[in-house]
């Protein structure tokens, strides 16, 4: 007997598009990931000097990074 699996879609989980800060913060991360470190530190400090700032406009701390990690993952 053949088990069929589901098809799995990339954005199955999405509910909508990412907006343009969604996007900016993301290859900003994988840009931090790539050339400053994966630890927290490293993430908040390489967001910083690269200005991109927490939504609400402040810089990042690792609190301010945590709580907004968990707001997108909602």
């Amino acid at each position: 007997m053949t088990t069929a699996w589901p098809y799995l879609d990339v954005h199955q989980s999405r509910t909508r598009e990412p907006t343009p800060y969604e996007y900016r913060l993301a290859a900003t991360l994988e840009e931090v990931f790539t050339e400053d470190g994966h630890e927290l530190s490293d993430v908040v400090r390489g967001l910083n000097a690269r200005q991109v700032h927490a939504p609400d406009g402040a810089p990042w701390t690792e609190d301010s990074f945590r709580a907004e990690m968990r707001r997108l993952g909602a």
